[in-house]
């Protein structure tokens, strides 16, 4: 695959394709370069654990004779994001420099701590001690796949990591992440967090990639390849393999950006709508509202930047169980009934038995609506308790007392859920999907067995099922517009912003910008959400693919930071500076002038973005450098202690995309 075609597109013809690997669905987009138009669209279920499969036939559903006009594909994909979520990345070994205090549930495997490290200024503290590196190295190496390391102040002086690097690549031939090369702010052991996950979603990543190149490959097209990052920028395949991490978030950034782009706002706040959860996020004049501490991503705090979101364990295929004459929904997300008919051939069947639990006994397990079917996941050290449950499920589904028949208890919860979260069970029930199904605003799968569940819950509640399935419907709604309240309200407590939605009163909260809302059936919330907030709401056209149309809508960046500190003699009577110090990506530079050191810096990182567009094939004119510049000054003296510069390179993807293919 020739990743910079030298193939010329007649623009009028040529066409850009967008492919979202998302959670339940795979999504494919073509864009119409000479108009920016949506030409046709397909969906089709992502495959697991090789996503080959979903992708193949979401592409297939495209328009063939406009395929093979394709000029540029983006992706944007959640595999980074369930990697870490469900601990399956590759091992890596950590070397951190320095004196760390790490958490004792810190999670981190294979790692050694050694002397070394720098101060805030970039001077060594204490020497690298290589040969506990060597050590180390040398004895876990064939139970690796790669290393990552982290050293004190390595953003002011990576000369440590830098060394210890250059012995791994000697002793392994294995890959090797720098913390400095990820994240340039404080924080050596978030850097090091952030290194050892970029280091785990290598191979994944790798993997990942070589999927979509073969694919492509396979209809005999040759565009470039572009992967969108969790700050809403793309960037050319190799860059998205070399860090895989600044992926995460990479689907909640393309929603973000489809919202934007098929809505045509560009400024709005964003109800993504999944099948497992529902993100809300904010574009501000074309950029994402970006986190200031860096990306959370299974309990890990990284130094990732990604875009700011409130997400919640809500989406289409979430739990609705009921218990004490309540509804509720999720947290786990499990199979609708109504696509389970149609999975499942002796399904209706079994949900036609109807089985009615004790009320009494109701929990988020015990449902007259919830059924329990064996995945192709193979067991691994299983307890015995767990090994005796699963030997009860089938490749049918079946309820509790399917699987209990000939006993007196029911199974222990806490096993059940561990079978569950080890994906050797997979979970049926009802959910927001089937009841739409229901009220018929939604009619892709099998209602009968939506009608069928519904009915069962309906009748613990003392109502009928259409009345049971509007409820659920305003259930979800209002955690819509709780979830949304709460992440434009930043501070202001969610059981407050529960309590405002909840409550019978003369007045709404009001919305100052558009909502945009994108999902399948997130058409049918629309008039619960004006009821419940004042707001300009659209569901804009291929609202149900605009994650795809997001992979194409992110621009082409390069972010630098370079810090110039002025080091004063410690007599506070006497400020003449001992030297000044300019902290870049690669190292650091000594200066006597002030002036001289400031106007390096600005050069450099100049320099530094424009040397990276060009890497991409970007010329100087096709990149717009934006320098934010801040002083940090004494109280007393007003003299600055130090000077930050920010260096953004930008380039809109269309160009970027020319740039590449011309």
């Amino acid at each position: 695959m020739v990743y910079n075609s030298k193939m010329v597109y007649d623009q009028k013809m040529a066409y850009n394709l967008g492919i979202d690997a998302g959670g339940t669905y795979t999504d494919s987009v073509l864009i119409r370069k000479s108009d920016g138009k949506i030409v046709c669209s397909n969906k089709a279920l992502t495959t697991y654990p090789d996503p080959l499969e979903g992708i193949k036939k979401s592409v297939d559903g495209l328009d063939p004779e406009k395929l093979r006009l394709v000029s540029t594909v983006s992706v944007s994909t959640t595999l980074a994001t369930n990697t870490i979520l469900e601990k399956t990345g590759y091992p890596v070994g950590l070397i951190l420099i320095g004196d760390y205090d790490i958490p004792v549930d810190s999670g981190l495997e294979n790692y050694i701590m050694v002397q070394g490290g720098h101060d805030s200024n970039g001077e060594e503290v204490a020497a690298l001690d290589l040969l506990a590196v060597e050590k180390f190295v040398l004895e876990i190496k064939d139970r690796v796949s790669a290393f990552a390391v982290s050293s004190y102040f390595s953003v002011r002086n990576p000369e440590h990591e830098l060394r210890v690097k250059t012995l791994i690549q000697e002793l392994t031939g294995l890959p090797v992440v720098c913390g400095h090369e990820l994240a340039q702010s404080l924080g050596a052991y978030e850097r090091g967090v952030t290194a050892y996950l970029n280091a785990q979603l290598l191979p994944v990543a790798e993997g990942f990639l070589k999927t979509v190149v073969s694919e492509i490959e396979s209809r005999g097209l040759n565009p470039r390849i572009a992967m969108l990052r969790c700050d809403g920028s793309v960037v050319n395949m190799h860059e998205a393999m070399k860090r895989p991490i600044e992926s995460v978030f990479s689907g909640p950034a393309a929603s973000l950006l489809g919202a934007s782009y098929l809505s045509g706002h560009e400024t709005c706040t964003v109800i993504d709508v999944g099948g497992t959860s529902t993100d809300v996020s904010l574009i501000h004049k074309g950029l994402p509202h970006l986190s200031e501490t860096g990306a959370i991503v299974g309990g890990w705090q990284t130094k990732v930047r990604a875009l700011r979101m409130e997400t919640s364990a809500m989406g289409g295929d979430s739990h609705i169980w009921v218990q004490s004459g309540n509804i509720n929904i999720g947290p786990r997300r499990v199979i609708p009934l109504c696509r389970a008919a149609v999975l499942y051939p002796d399904f209706m069947s079994t949900l036609k038995k109807r089985w009615i639990p004790d009320r009494l006994k109701l929990d988020e397990h015990i449902q007259a609506t919830k059924f329990f079917v064996r995945t192709e996941q193979k067991p691994v050290n299983l307890s015995r308790e767990e090994g005796e449950l699963l030997a009860l499920i089938r490749n049918e589904p079946l309820s509790l007392k399917d699987v209990y028949w000939d006993r007196n208890i029911l199974p222990s919860k806490r096993v059940m859920n561990s079978l569950i979260q080890k994906r050797l069970v997979q979970v049926i029930g009802f959910t927001p999907t089937d009841a739409l199904h229901v009220l018929g605003e939604y009619d892709e799968w099998d209602a009968e067995a939506s009608e069928i569940g519904a009915t069962l819950l309906a009748n613990f509640m003392g109502i009928d099922r259409y009345e049971f399935c509007l409820k659920v419907k305003l259930l979800f709604a209002r955690n819509m517009a709780r979830d949304l309240i709460a992440f434009l309200m930043e501070g202001v407590d969610r059981a407050e912003v529960k309590k405002m939605l909840e409550g019978n009163f003369f007045a709404r909260l009001k919305v100052d910008i558009p909502v945009v809302l994108l999902g399948g059936p997130v058409r049918a919330y629309v008039d619960e959400l004006k009821k419940l907030i004042d707001a300009e709401i659209f569901v804009p056209e291929y609202s149900d693919v605009g994650n795809a149309a997001g992979a194409l809508a992110g621009k082409g960046t390069k972010r630098i930071e370079i810090t110039v500190r002025t080091l004063y003699s410690e007599s506070k009577y006497d400020l003449k500076t001992k030297g000044v110090f300019v902290y870049t990506p690669v190292g650091r530079r000594h200066f006597v002038v002030r002036s001289e050191a400031l106007e390096f810096a600005e050069e450099f990182g100049r320099k530094l973005v424009l040397d990276y567009m060009a890497e991409s094939g970007l010329f100087p004119d096709q990149v717009t450098v934006n320098v934010e510049k801040k002083d940090i000054m004494t109280h007393a003296s007003k003299v600055p202690l130090e000077t930050r510069f920010v260096f953004e390179g930008i380039a809109d993807f269309d160009i970027y995309e020319r740039a590449v293919t011309i």
